[in-house]
């Protein structure tokens, strides 16, 4: 059967870090006469290929890459209305040439906000223009108010003073959006939860026509219905082991030196009384943090080499784990943020699950399948049902719940663990954090008796000896009470 073909077709390409996206796009736009918009924060940064994972010139096979590489070290990091617009900008120049764009990246919240103009500005942290040095609006801004610059701490006290519901949405340790939150309500003159809470209004108000807003999008550049969308996926175990194999091959490659570039222009910068913000754009790619810890070591000199290897093992093993931090986070937006959305959309029908776990049989199990749904996408056929891919797909192409979390302040809570010092926004943080092993096992320390050192107890033990011979020779020298006399 055969359905109108897509006017305005774009793909996507989306999954974790280390799953194979960049190949899988290559190969569709081999196939498909097409141009690459990256779709990764990270890989937008000028230089450090290696701490940002970004695809070599010979992975390119010649296919046109935009947006990689065209931000400098030292530029604010862009905030996704930037993005929104250059990559907008850049499938119509692709369109305009014949040719298919196909977005490929990890930062979802940037591919979510292409496919729906009502992304919340609390879940994107979205500004019109990314700041500059000599910008006369953001240096008012930051004469205006330098409550903005203080601690996390200071901002938080005074965000609760003037907007405590947004005060109790956030993390206290979440700097980003306690800042923003607050920027708002000195810059615009109302509250950001009054803000939030007007766009949730709109995203959910029908329109006068009666079809939900997004539904009807043949004047959007990027419409849902001319969108296919593919997840590339892999099990647990199998990326974990690709993951660690990959830090140690960057290792080999040359990361720490490209650690070191970072380090020396943290230290330019702050030199020049321009420190950076750490908690934003390049400063927070993973390797950079992990390895700090060693580059202290390599330049002191009293430090032996043994503390050397140590530091070393250390910081490899940390940039491991926080990858895997990172797969998690990312397949955690897509099942909690993306899938969501596309279902109230009524358009989770175009998102495939293609399985990569097993590396051997990409060819097959992920550039084949997508070649195949990519060009009946593209000629109008009716295409097979997603779940119907892998046993993965049907697995995980199910939303683990109906809502989004932003969309629901009535499920917002703040609950503080005394015990671990740790603090929840959600319900569910909260009852994970409870039945965590590392929660269970400090309660246990808590309640357990306080030990009785060693030492003290061979000294209780010697001296108890010590006074029950004394006490026995006493007795003995005492005349028993039915001895008469």
């Amino acid at each position: 059967m055969r359905r109108t073909p897509p006017n305005r077709p774009l793909v996507i390409v989306l999954g974790a870090t280390g799953t194979g996206k960049s190949q899988l796009a290559v190969d569709l736009a081999l196939r498909y006469n097409g141009e690459i918009i990256n779709g990764d924060a990270m890989q937008m940064y000028t230089g450090l290929p290696i701490v940002t994972n970004k695809i070599t010139p010979a992975e390119q096979q010649g296919v046109p890459h935009h947006l990689i590489g065209n931000v400098s070290l030292d530029e604010e990091p862009w905030h996704v209305g930037v993005f929104k617009r250059k990559a907008e900008g850049i499938i119509e120049e692709i369109r305009s040439r014949g040719r298919l764009p196909i977005l490929v990246g990890g930062t979802h919240y940037y591919t979510q906000s292409l496919l729906f103009d009502d992304h919340l500005i609390e879940d994107t942290d979205e500004k019109i223009e990314p700041p500059q040095d000599g910008n006369p609006e953001i240096d008012e801004c930051s004469r205006n108010h330098p409550i903005l610059a203080a601690s996390t701490e200071e901002i938080l006290a005074k965000l609760r003073e003037v907007d405590p519901v947004m005060a109790d949405r956030w993390h206290p340790k979440d700097r980003r959006r306690i800042q923003r939150s607050l920027e708002i309500y000195l810059t615009q003159g109302q509250k950001a939860s009054d803000v939030y809470a007007k766009q949730r209004e709109r995203k959910s108000a029908p329109r006068q026509d009666g079809v939900s807003p997004n539904l009807e999008e043949q004047d959007r550049i990027i419409s849902l219905e001319s969108t296919i969308l593919f997840w590339v996926h892999a099990g647990q175990k199998a990326l974990k082991s690709r993951l660690d194999a990959r830090v140690d091959k960057m290792v080999e490659n040359g990361l720490i030196e490209e650690v070191q570039t970072l380090q020396k222009l943290l230290e330019l910068e702050t030199a020049a009384s321009r420190p950076p913000d750490l908690t934003r754009g390049i400063w927070v790619s993973i390797g950079f943090k992990e390895f700090s810890p060693y580059l202290s070591t390599i330049t002191d000199p009293a430090t032996t080499e043994k503390d050397k290897s140590k530091a070393l093992a250390l910081s490899i093993e940390q940039t491991k784990a926080a990858t895997r931090q990172y797969a998690k986070r990312q397949v955690r937006w897509i099942r909690l943020k993306l899938l969501i959305a596309l279902k109230k959309a009524d358009s989770l029908r175009n998102l495939y699950l293609l399985d990569g776990s097993d590396v051997s049989n990409f060819n097959h199990d992920v550039s084949g399948k997508a070649i195949k749904v990519c060009g009946d996408f593209l000629s109008g056929l009716d295409l097979s049902p997603p779940t119907e891919m892998s046993p993965a797909a049907a697995e995980f192409l199910t939303p683990s719940r109906d809502f989004d979390f932003g969309d629901r302040p009535d499920l917002w809570i703040r609950q503080t663990c005394d015990v671990c010092n740790v603090t929840a926004v959600t319900e569910a943080n909260w009852n994970f954090h409870m039945q965590s092993r590392g929660h269970r096992g400090k309660l246990r320390k808590l309640n357990r008796p306080p030990r009785v050192p060693r030492q003290l107890q061979t000294e209780a033990t010697t001296n108890g000896a010590q006074l029950e011979a004394i006490a026995t020779d006493l007795g003995s020298e005492t005349t028993p009470k039915d001895t008469p006399i």
